[in-house]
């Protein structure tokens, strides 16, 4: 198919699935569509081990868009088709360049759009192709365009047509039809600036010659000294740190016992002050690390006491991954607790990733590089899994927190059902309710599952 059969194909498939509808299965059915069409469409060269994969997660995603229908999974949908058609189009540009590669084809689409020679092509048209468009077509536009306008401007006029029953709304389908028109071209028919594959260079993961030379970051400060700056910034990080973790452990495990609600405000800002204290870690080790000092023979001392620096960061890190799992014991599992994980467990990649950059030598836009596939890996580990079911399993298991805690977690009625029949038969959930009177399309499958 050529690309403008893709983007005509697809608006017409937006509009079907989604007039008089809203989203469930329909948006699952399209991101399917949309997948499978790309690895069609997607030349051999291209269809590398990384296209293979995002486009299973693009499969998977969309199935657990129908089956949910919640923003983890929509957020998966997105990313997975943004970076299947990304990887369609180019192997070689480096994947952060997503980012400026779709804003920059979102903002210039009424352009591209009016550049019909680069992307329709040139018909031959036939004779009785022509009449149709001439009579029929043509015309057609002219008379829906006009009847509309006179209807909104003259009372009269409207009630000529109150008795003809006209089950169509033309403001619903021409909206749907222009934000399909609108994701199909930008989708199919993207393109990346020559700008864009100059600065592919910046991103690589390995240091050319050219930087590899031993220079100082600043004019005014030599080689040596800023050696010996890195030195005595990290010893004294190190020894700041050893007294950080003791206090940090000795206010969390040791201390008087707080109430609930103080130790759950207490977590959460520690742990967002871990989760910065990282941050500014591994900008620190970014600093340094960026160029010469990987190769500078004499800078086995720096590069130990930063490698000591991030293991210490990481005792700190296993530290609030302690208090928050012992915030847990005590009070259940919720959303914000899982959340905290999750933002652990990256903070412990970043850190992983950084040693590594340490240890191989790696440049700075390698841990970006590396880091961007572990975000969306998280991101598909949210989606696919039924948190809130398996948070409800472990408070129902440990008998934490009321029926209404456990009913401000999704997708756990059939739990509640067992657990609490009695409240569950008062407790309306609007959700599953909606999901119930829709059609199949707007549907959500994971109520459809439950036993009725």
């Amino acid at each position: 198919m050529k690309t403008y059969h893709l983007i005509l194909f697809t608006t017409v498939l937006f509009v079907v699935l989604f007039y008089g509808e809203t989203p469930g299965v329909n948006l699952g059915i399209l991101g399917i569509v949309y997948a499978v069409l790309t690895l069609f469409k997607t030349p051999e060269k291209n269809k590398t081990q990384t296209f293979y994969i995002l486009f299973v997660t693009s499969i998977l995603s969309s199935i657990a868009f129908a089956w949910y229908r919640d923003f983890p999974s929509l957020l998966a949908v997105v990313a997975s088709l943004l970076l299947l058609g990304f990887k369609s189009k180019t192997r070689k540009l480096k994947t952060l360049f997503i980012v400026p590669v779709f804003v920059t084809n979102f903002f210039t689409f009424f352009c591209r759009f009016f550049s019909f020679e680069k992307w329709l092509p040139k018909f031959n048209t036939s004779g009785m192709l022509q009449k149709t468009i001439a009579i029929i077509l043509i015309p057609a536009i002219f008379i829906i365009v006009f009847f509309c306008i006179y209807t909104y401007g003259s009372d009269h006029f409207a009630t000529l047509f109150d008795n003809i029953e006209f089950d169509f709304n033309f403001l619903d389908f021409f909206g749907l039809a222009v934000l399909g028109f609108f994701i199909a071209f930008n989708f199919w028919n993207f393109s990346v600036d020559r700008f864009i594959y100059k600065q592919n260079h910046y991103l690589n993961n390995t240091f050319s010659v050219q930087e590899k030379p031993q220079k100082p970051s600043f004019g005014f400060m030599t080689f040596d000294l800023e050696r010996t700056s890195g030195i005595i910034t990290f010893l004294v990080l190190n020894i700041m740190l050893v007294f950080f973790i003791f206090t940090y452990n000795y206010e969390q495990f040791y201390e008087v016992p707080k109430t609930p609600s103080q130790l759950s405000d207490e977590t959460h800002e520690r742990v967002v002050s871990v989760i910065f204290s990282i941050i500014m870690a591994i900008a620190v080790i970014m600093f340094y690390f960026k160029g010469a000092f990987n190769f500078d023979k004499n800078a086995g001392i720096l590069k130990m006491l930063a490698k000591i620096w991030v293991v210490l960061n990481a005792v700190l890190i296993f530290s609030a991954m302690a208090k928050n799992t012992e915030y847990v014991q005590l009070l259940g599992l919720t959303y914000k607790r899982l959340g905290v994980y999750a933002f652990l467990i990256l903070s412990i990649i970043g850190l992983v990733v950084t040693f590594m950059k340490i240890r191989k030598q790696k440049t700075n836009a390698f841990l970006f590089n590396q880091m961007l596939w572990y975000f969306y890996g998280m991101i598909l580990v949210c989606s696919y899994f039924n948190w809130g079911g398996m948070a409800t399993q472990y408070n129902i298991r440990n008998h934490k927190g009321n029926f209404e805690f456990l009913h401000s977690l999704n997708y756990n009625d059939e739990m509640l059902e067992q657990a609490f029949p009695k409240e569950m038969k008062t407790k309306i959930n609007d959700d599953r309710t909606e999901s119930d009177k829709a059609t199949f399309l707007s549907k959500i499958l994971y109520y459809e599952s439950i036993k009725k």
